[in-house]
């Protein structure tokens, strides 16, 4: 999923409404895009802590993170579908 290439600072008073719109559904497209990646990350980084934590666990230290459910967490991603383009 590649983002649209936007330009940072668009001059808003050249923009007809319609060139408004079309830019804010092209923002809220990348938010999505970048939230559905940022709660993957997420997803990804609390099952590296948790698996890091049991290794820590078994090798009698003390668990430096908290306690996280795997199937739980697993669960709840499987639900998380990618966001849909284009729907606004």
């Amino acid at each position: 999923m590649d983002l649209p290439e936007l330009d940072p600072f668009p001059d808003l008073a050249s923009l007809s409404d319609e060139g408004l719109k079309e830019l804010i559904d092209k923002l809220q497209d990348e938010e999505k895009v970048v939230s559905y990646r940022r709660r993957i990350l997420h997803g990804r980084i609390d099952m590296l802590r948790a698996e890091l934590q049991n290794r820590l666990k078994q090798e009698g230290e003390s668990g430096i993170l908290e306690h996280l459910d795997i199937d739980k967490l697993s669960a709840i991603l499987s639900d998380k579908a990618a966001p849909p383009l284009g729907d606004s």
